[in-house]
């Protein structure tokens, strides 16, 4: 539980420990999927008609495994707090409210939040035909543990 959190009708937020970026509530703890994040995470979908965009909240330290978004791909707008993007084989990428990160189709990738930060943002699914998402192995920890 984030000892910070409020409420806004029924929803927790949260925006102290996001810097007051967020302007939607965070949701509900994301326990359909809980098995793909390391920690404590949280979900509000926005809207699941036409293009799907969700809230995801992430505690510090919380990340998601490695991930591909077949044929859509998926786009990712920082609204809060402070996290790290990486795409296999590349360098880490620090994130910060304002950031947008465009995730071309099958592209094997995590997200998540900073060690010492809460991390928010918006996740757009691009719509394709056929399109699916494959969970895969998480970062080593070893890894995680030596971004700042």
């Amino acid at each position: 539980m984030n000892p910070q959190g409020g409420d806004f009708h029924g929803y927790r937020t949260d925006e102290k420990d996001l810097g007051g970026g967020n302007v939607f509530p965070i949701g509900e703890e994301n326990v359909a999927f809980a098995k793909y994040f390391t920690g404590e995470c949280y979900l509000n979908m926005l809207t699941t008609e036409r293009v799907p965009v969700g809230l995801v909240t992430f505690a510090p330290g919380t990340i998601n495994a490695y991930h591909i978004h077949h044929k859509g791909g998926q786009i990712l707008m920082v609204t809060g707090g402070r996290g790290w993007y990486q795409e296999e084989g590349k360098p880490a990428r620090e994130l910060k409210a304002g950031d947008v990160v465009n995730i071309p189709p099958e592209v094997k990738h995590w997200h998540g939040a900073a060690k010492d930060s809460w991390f928010q943002h918006l996740a757009v699914e691009v719509p394709a035909e056929g399109a699916s998402n494959e969970w895969l192995e998480f970062l080593p920890e070893e890894e995680y543990n030596k971004l700042p």
